[in-house]
């Protein structure tokens, strides 16, 4: 079956490269469309995802990472009194303006942490250059590589910017470590106070570690229930609440669904309408299997046959052109990747497609007679 199904596909070769040309502009279509959202949500919740917290204790009304409203400080040390709990410390974020030595400003999200905890934020596969006790230096902030362009095209070490007009240099470079629309800046809780005008006694959020094989979720629960005004959150969970916030607010899901939804569509009608034409060409061949003892059963195998054959192809030829292009844009900073079981699911997806776009041919065909041979 194979064998015929492939000299088939040899025969015209045309409308082969046909199919597989549709089928190659579906995976990379799809995938491109894909690994974009899936870099803009893991966006929406990396603050939650990224912090090496296990839990994040906010505000009672918050359900978003990105939006956090202020508790007071002793709220910290009722949490570090809950049962399960190893460590809790406070956090600040806050929105701040920059001005830049080259003319420019914009702002950024300014991350303030105690500095015994700063290795909870910045961990070492996310800095570039500098070191982490360097941001205890009056004025020091970090600065993210792939949000230079937002942070005055210059974070190299020791460049001077004001924040709020204020002074700030910046002493260390992250690489990976930023949120959906902002450029994160970490430096000490205290400078994160200063720069925001914060009273002494606002933070942003608690982060909790929990103890050794104390269940997270019983530790949530007891907080929940035993602080007022708060709600505590497993960080994978506020991350997921963040993304679907975000999502259900914009228009970023229906886009990327909708280019997808295109993709499909296109590619079911280009290898469709092509095999059909294909088919349309092959009759006298089809007949002449007919009349030497093919039933449509088997015709039908063959047609599925170089379906699946041309699925194989294509998948492969849009794959490496899709990873080319995921390559490409990694310098830029748009960051994606995917996971095995989803390249099974794309492959799924687009052999459904082709699988279906057949059924164009498959109508024609079974309706050959073996006396079509003889016309």
């Amino acid at each position: 079956m194979l064998q015929i199904a492939w000299k088939f596909i040899k025969f015209d070769k045309a409308k082969s490269i046909g199919v597989v040309v549709g089928i190659l502009i579906s995976t990379f279509l799809i995938g491109q469309q894909l690994g974009v959202f899936f870099f803009l949500s893991g966006l929406m919740g990396a603050l939650a995802s990224d912090v090496k917290a296990e839990i994040w204790v906010v505000d009672s009304k918050t359900d978003d990472v990105n939006q956090l409203g202020r508790l007071d400080l002793r709220n910290c040390r009722a949490v570090q009194g809950i049962p399960g709990v190893r460590e809790a410390f406070p956090i600040i974020i806050t929105g701040a303006s920059c001005n830049y030595e080259n003319g420019t400003s914009g702002a950024i999200t300014l991350i303030g942490v105690d500095a015994s905890h700063i290795n909870a934020v910045l961990n070492k596969s996310i800095i570039k250059e500098g070191k982490t006790a360097d941001l205890q230096l009056d004025g020091a902030v970090s600065g993210e590589y792939f949000e230079k362009k937002n942070l005055g095209g210059n974070i190299e070490l020791r460049t001077n910017f004001e924040i709020d007009g204020k002074r700030a240099f910046f002493v260390l470079q992250t690489k990976g470590f930023r949120g959906f629309g902002s450029s994160f800046c970490v430096t000490t809780i205290e400078r994160a106070r200063f720069y925001s005008n914060q009273s002494v006694n606002t933070i942003s959020a608690v982060l909790v570690n929990v103890e050794p094989g104390k269940n997270i979720d019983t530790v949530v629960a007891n907080i929940n229930h035993t602080i007022y005004g708060v709600r505590a959150w497993p960080s994978k969970k506020l991350a997921a609440s963040s993304i679907k916030k975000i999502l259900s607010s914009s228009g970023i899901a229906l886009s990327t669904g909708t280019l997808i939804i295109f993709a499909l569509i296109a590619g079911f009608f280009i290898i469709g309408l092509t095999m059909y034409s294909s088919a349309l060409d092959r009759l006298k061949d089809y007949g002449t299997l007919k009349a030497i003892g093919a039933g449509n059963s088997y015709i039908s195998r063959l047609i599925l046959t170089q379906s699946l054959l041309f699925s194989i192809i294509g998948f492969l030829a849009g794959f490496f052109l899709l990873d080319g292009f995921r390559r490409g844009v990694a310098s830029s900073g748009l960051l994606f990747s995917f996971s095995p079981l989803m390249v099974l699911a794309m492959f799924i997806i687009i052999s459904i497609i082709s699988l279906s776009g057949a059924s164009f041919a498959l109508s024609r065909i079974r309706g050959v007679e073996p006396a079509a041979v003889f016309r």
